[in-house]
């Protein structure tokens, strides 16, 4: 699930999660699990969550990018929860199998479609 093309340069780390982390909407619906966080490579801080949604035995899932301020993490139930909704999410920047070089025009595209505020990586 590469989210970058492993260029020194780019300001962001991805750091796969093995088994991934529960991811459930508002209502409480399982939705997937966070694949990888993407990490700022200055400051240590995620900036994003790589989601994985669908799919059976490796089959038909996609992967979206989302901010982290989108999501919140429910102790309780030891899965983050969207603060989106779902039809939102799933109508967001995505890929199956060609991930996207997770640059600044990436990010900028991303933070457009659910209207957070724009992260300049260069800074972190």
């Amino acid at each position: 699930m590469q989210a970058s093309n492993g260029d020194a340069t780019l300001a962001l780390a991805q750091a796969d999660i093995a088994g991934g982390l529960k991811v459930a909407s508002r209502d409480g619906d399982k939705l997937g699990n966070v694949a990888a966080f993407m990490i700022h490579k200055r400051s240590g801080r995620v900036t994003h969550a790589i989601l994985r949604l669908g799919g059976f035995l490796g089959m038909g899932k996609s992967f979206y990018a989302l901010p982290f301020a989108l999501l919140q993490f429910d102790s309780v139930n030891d899965a983050y929860v969207v603060t989106i909704d779902r039809r939102m999410l799933e109508g967001g920047p995505s890929w199956a199998n060609n991930a996207p070089v997770f640059d600044q025009a990436y990010a900028d595209r991303v933070a457009g479609y659910y209207g957070v505020g724009h992260e300049d990586l260069a800074l972190g």
